[in-house]
């Protein structure tokens, strides 16, 4: 019993003594296009910036961590971050929400929402990554976990730049894989041909095969009330972000009005954000971003938010990490299956009978690949190595 309360002891001693800092540019195998590419809003997707953390003690437990930008902000992220980054050292790494709050106020000028708190999501992402480590547990275990797997759709294969005859393809691959649902892109400037489409792969997967559409933000209300009304007959999983991200009473309105569920959240980059579709019904499926929304510490407080009152939840791309994250939640959730990070780890999430496995191994359960050097565009160190 006295060696146990030793090393609890040393273990509650313990500091940060080094942080690195990296931005990572990911290439994307081909130019990706949603409806926002359609209505001219955006450019092809061609690469992903990550910024990762990487977290060391005196006692030399570590942990790592990341964030993400689509398109720009990259840089701008790994600016903030290596700003904020010394602020760390020398902090006890058990003391997560305090040094959340520490990252946020050494960065408090430019506000506590967007890109300052999604720099701050990697170094939170880190640090609960080396509290499960030093545990020995799966991140999923630290957090309590509900579940074992957790269901999965892919996104992925379902882009409007995909021709309709490789749609169908896709999605007989992913149903091979084991992926329990498909999501397709809509939103584009004919309507016509997002229903076109979408009855096809419904017709093609049968009737009651789990599918999901997604908006991106690019209908006005009325075209939303009309496609809300000619998805009814489809039997979706839910329509996602019918309107603009921040639309919070539209979205009521849709979530009121018709029996296919509304889900939407992935765009929103703090609590209070989020608190505005919870407390107004928003969304019957809530779909927050743990690193958007600065980490998981601030994710935890949605999720605790959204369980309060009911709500379904089906966090937003990052399936390496949300997949532990969505196995604590109390009510069965979906999870998103993108392949496009897999690249930057060099280990695999297991797929089986529409379900997502948990990963066992410690924290997040994941190590940088030798390929992640070649992307790196910058670093930043400070402290000294244990």
């Amino acid at each position: 019993m006295s060696n146990l309360l030793a090393c609890a002891d040393c273990a509650d001693n313990d500091t940060i003594s080094w942080v690195r800092v990296s931005s990572v540019f990911l290439p994307l195998a081909n130019p990706i296009s949603d409806a926002k590419v359609l209505t001219g809003r955006q450019k092809p997707m061609t690469e992903i910036a990550i910024l990762f953390t990487e977290i060391e003690t005196r006692d030399g437990h570590r942990g790592l961590g990341f964030s993400y930008s689509k398109r720009a902000g990259g840089p701008g992220q790994f600016a903030h971050a290596k700003e904020i980054a010394p602020v760390l050292i020398g902090e006890n790494p058990s003391d997560i929400a305090k040094l959340w709050d520490k990252l946020c106020w050494a960065g408090a000028s430019v506000g506590r929402s967007g890109l300052a708190t999604q720099a701050i999501g990697a170094f939170d992402v880190a640090l609960w990554d080396l509290k499960a480590k030093r545990a020995k547990l799966s991140l999923a275990r630290l957090l309590g976990a509900q579940r074992d797997s957790v269901r999965c759709y892919n996104t992925s294969g379902g882009f409007l730049h995909t021709p309709l005859d490789q749609l169908m393809k896709n999605t007989d691959i992913s149903r091979e894989k084991g992926i329990g649902g498909i999501k397709l892109k809509v939103g584009q400037p004919d309507s016509a041909l997002d229903i076109q489409r979408v009855s096809a792969i419904r017709r093609h997967l049968g009737d009651d095969f789990p599918l999901m559409v997604d908006a991106n933000q690019q209908w006005d209300r009325p075209t939303a009330q009309r496609m809300c009304r000619h998805f009814e007959a489809l039997n979706l999983v839910w329509i996602e972000e019918p309107l603009d991200c921040y639309d919070a009473e539209g979205h009521a309105a849709l979530a009121a009005q018709f029996d296919t569920p509304i889900a939407t959240g992935e765009m929103l980059t703090s609590v209070a954000e989020h608190w505005e579709f919870i407390k107004n019904r928003s969304a019957d499926y809530l779909m927050p971003d743990a690193p958007r929304v600065g980490g998981i510490t601030p994710y935890l407080k949605v999720a605790a938010l959204a369980e309060h009152a009911g709500l379904m939840i089906a966090p937003h791309f990052a399936m390496e990490l949300h997949v532990h994250l969505a196995a604590a939640y109390p009510t069965e959730p979906w999870v998103e299956h993108f392949e496009w990070l897999e690249p930057l780890f060099n280990e695999r999430l297991a797929i089986k009978d529409g379900r997502m496995l948990v990963p066992t191994r410690p924290g997040l359960g994941l190590t940088l690949s030798e390929q992640v050097a070649a992307w790196t565009a910058q670093t930043m160190e400070t402290g000294r190595r244990a």
